[in-house]
């Protein structure tokens, strides 16, 4: 990127700062062989990696685990024209371990739905990226 285009590549460290202050981001994967993108609540494990809750039986389960994925978070302030954007890829697998299971029981997200069965999916932090719009005004002033 060149330093006037307006972005600012983000180091590993910052684009966890940055995920950690957020609730809400977004799952990338394949559905039926197109993309697909899910709105979800999250929480990041103490290896950087992305954890949800949601149920047993979802088609989203179905879908992710196993498989590499994306998760994307965000925030904008329309007004400044600024904000970030962190984008974690890495394969999801649901937690299926006992022990793991109850230590997120308790230190994992919640689920914003209401829910049976719930179930931990954990994606690795393999590649963590992002980057951050500086802000400009409509006359190209910051």
């Amino acid at each position: 990127m060149f330093p006037s285009d307006g972005f600012r590549a983000l180091e590993h460290q910052e684009c966890l700062r940055l995920l950690a202050k957020v609730p809400v981001g977004r799952v990338v994967y394949t559905r039926q062989a197109l993309p697909a993108v899910l709105p979800v609540n999250f929480s990041l494990d103490a290896d950087s990696s992305v954890l949800l809750c949601t149920s047993r039986d979802s088609d989203l389960v179905r879908a992710i685990d196993g498989v590499v994925v994306a998760f994307e978070a965000d925030e904008f302030h329309a007004e400044h024209r600024a904000g970030w954007s962190v984008v974690v890829t890495g394969r999801a697998a649901v937690v299926t371990d006992p022990a793991e299971h109850e230590r997120l029981l308790r230190t994992g997200p919640d689920s914003w739905m209401p829910m049976r069965d719930g179930v931990f999916v954990r994606i690795e932090a393999g590649m963590v990226s992002g980057r951050e719009l500086m802000g400009a005004s409509v006359h190209g002033t910051v």
